[in-house]
């Protein structure tokens, strides 16, 4: 097993997932419901779920295209997120933009 690689995958999914929506949601459901502990496993369920997905998916790719052209299409990709957050108002219409 490759432990530098899972330590920077953990790092990795642990500093994005702070403070994200999913998170947000645990919170919220761990806060009003009776059983904090079924939030947490139906939490980490969906997580590794998702996870198993997303490294399925980024294999599948990666025998498809070569390793730099995912890395270009994913620094694009990041590129674009970065951009949209940092402008949000640029999808709206000129004249809605004044009652945000």
């Amino acid at each position: 097993m490759d432990w530098q690689l899972l330590g920077l995958s953990f790092i990795t999914v642990f500093l994005a997932e702070i403070g994200d929506k999913s998170q947000l949601a645990a919170i919220a459901l761990g806060g009003s419901s009776q059983s904090p502990r079924t939030v947490f496993f139906g939490s980490v369920t969906a997580l590794i779920l998702a996870s198993l997905l997303g490294v399925l998916a980024g294999g599948q790719m990666a025998t498809l295209l070569p390793a730099r052209i995912l890395k270009a299409i994913a620094a694009i990709g990041f590129a674009v997120m970065a951009v949209r957050l940092l402008w949000p108002a640029a999808d709206l219409p000129a004249d809605s933009s004044e009652e945000i």
